[in-house]
């Protein structure tokens, strides 16, 4: 819920074009990237000393408004609960970065951008990115606010692997990581539901192996259906069941196709929004970076870099899209480095949503991690 009093007030997007000599940026796939546009948001002031930054990083379908509210919008940003004045990252006392992803569709250089060398869309000409082609791009856009150590990077689901991916590349520009709902890599049954939300997508005869942005019809059955399986693992059986239960939209079934349970309205109604506001290739895109992600074993963080990085895991009990199993892997690979790592299970029935919704238990977590971590910075360096 969000805490009008405590809200930022009206925030603007900004933009970062950068180009790596001569003018791309080299991917992990071999190809390049450029030149590349990063859209982002900041909130609160940075301090003299540059030791006040903290980077967030967005899920799957998120982007770089975070918090506060746009110039005309009812709704404010996607984790604006947890960034604000006197909030868990407290904007009276950090300065936090939100960038859109490199691969998005909310400003960043995405497949729906125009490509320098035919000047038309990318399309499936977009190359295929990696979490660390996300996270070397958001270094730049560090380097270009004179930033040198953040304070720390945090996130969930995916935004949890850009954190992990950050403490991966640049342990010594990190001085704490929050990963949260997230893991060192996918499970095959993650990859499962991926590739079926891609393949919903390129079934739609509208998609057109990607190249859709100049026709009248956009693939978007094929993403609402995809947003559809996704919003199933998002969510508990507990949390279906009091939300929905078998309750119907009519007094008695209709006996046709239409939408009988609320569940089903329910599922319809996200899908069919989602479709207003996402470009299908970008799924595309993201779902495969995700996929690709992997910093399992020596992948994380070396035993010279160990106790260079502080961490706060957290996971949600309920959360079977990202089961805290695989977050205690997380933690295990940490201590086993020598990491000061900190692993938390919040009691949720929210599923793998609860990162978006357990607020109070993650500002409690999370104030007092932060609070220590800053302390701790500014006292030893």
């Amino acid at each position: 819920m969000t805490d009008k009093k405590h809200s930022l007030d009206t925030v603007n997007i900004q933009y970062y074009t950068f180009a790596e000599h001569p003018n791309e940026l080299k991917l992990v796939s071999g190809k390049s990237l450029g030149p590349i546009t990063l859209a982002y948001e900041t909130y609160g002031e940075l301090n003299k000393e540059k030791s006040n930054a903290i980077l967030v990083g967005h899920a799957l379908s998120g982007d770089a408004h975070a918090a506060g509210f746009h110039k005309g919008d009812k709704n404010p940003g996607w984790w604006d609960g947890l960034i604000g004045p006197q909030k868990a990252i407290d904007t009276d006392k950090y300065f936090v970065i939100c960038s859109n992803v490199i691969g998005g569709c909310k400003g960043s250089t995405g497949p729906a951008s125009i490509n320098p060398k035919t000047s038309k869309p990318y399309g499936l000409d977009f190359p295929i990115i990696t979490i660390e082609d996300m996270v070397r791009a958001e270094k730049y856009l560090i380097d270009h606010l004179g930033i040198k150590r953040l304070l720390s990077v945090i996130g969930g689901s995916m935004g949890g692997m850009q954190a992990l991916q950050w403490v991966a590349l640049y342990p010594d520009h990190v001085q704490s990581a929050i990963p949260i709902a997230t893991a060192l890599k996918h499970s095959p049954q993650q990859i499962a539901f991926d590739e079926v939300g891609r393949q919903a997508v390129m079934a739609d005869p509208t998609w057109n192996k990607g190249d859709y942005y100049d026709k009248p019809d956009k693939p978007e059955k094929g993403l609402a259906v995809a947003r559809m399986i996704g919003h199933i693992t998002y969510m508990s059986d507990t949390s279906m069941e009091e939300k929905f239960s078998r309750r119907l939209k009519d007094k008695d079934y209709n006996f046709d196709f239409t939408a009988d349970f609320e569940v089903e309205g329910y599922l319809r109604y996200r899908g069919d929004n989602f479709v207003k506001r996402f470009d299908p290739n970008s799924y595309l895109y993201i779902t495969k970076a995700m996929d690709y992600f992997d910093v399992s074993g020596e992948k994380l963080i070396s035993k010279a870099k160990a106790s260079s990085v502080r961490f706060l895991v957290i996971a949600f009990k309920s959360d079977w899209l990202y089961p805290p199993y695989q977050v205690q892997d997380i933690v295990r690979q940490l201590k086993i480095k020598g990491c000061d790592a900190t692993y938390c299970e919040v009691k949720s029935t929210y599923g793998h949503d609860a990162f978006l919704l357990e607020i109070e238990e993650e500002t409690h977590l999370i104030k007092h991690f932060l609070n220590k971590t800053f302390h701790g910075y500014n006292v030893v360096r």
